[in-house]
């Protein structure tokens, strides 16, 4: 089966693309990534805090199989609604380090939109080593209960 989130690594560089087209209208598709209780739903996990703003503050917190918490933050530095967010992601307690995010939000039509996210890492290395995870298949999913939790909204 072909994911409908693609992922693009070009060799020696320290970036992701990530692009997923949604039949879901701009506006609710933006909704998804700033409103706590439908991030919730579809990335399964509890919003401690989304400030979207300018320099506003985001924490997430999940629990694992095991009931292990593991916590998730960032700064926003940009917010223009329905059009982009430009975010630091970090993840507690792992050897990663920050990454910077550019999320784009385009209409196509009037029912359907593009997220187009730019995730850029310290080093390569580092970049190569998220994408040993099952890093493809697990925003597939998220982006797949994004959608359908969404179309609840419709």
């Amino acid at each position: 089966m072909e994911l409908k989130t693609k992922i693009d690594a070009i060799e020696g560089k320290q970036e992701i693309v990530i692009t997923r087209e949604f039949e879901l209208p701009l506006e609710l598709l933006f909704k998804a990534y700033i409103e706590p209780e439908i991030v919730e739903q579809w990335m399964g996990t509890k919003v401690l805090k989304l400030e979207n703003k300018r320099h506003g503050g985001w924490q997430f917190e999940t629990l694992d199989p095991k009931g292990n918490k593991h916590g998730f933050s960032g700064v926003i530095h940009e917010f223009i609604p329905n059009e982009k967010i430009t975010r630091t992601f970090e993840m507690e307690n792992a050897p990663f380090g920050p990454q910077l995010e550019f999320l784009e939000f385009e209409k196509l039509t009037a029912d359907t939109s593009k997220l187009r996210m730019q995730v850029v890492y310290r080093s390569v290395s580092i970049r190569d080593q998220i994408l040993q995870l099952p890093f493809a298949q697990g925003i597939n999913m998220a982006h797949n209960r994004l959608q359908e939790i969404v179309n609840k909204l419709k």
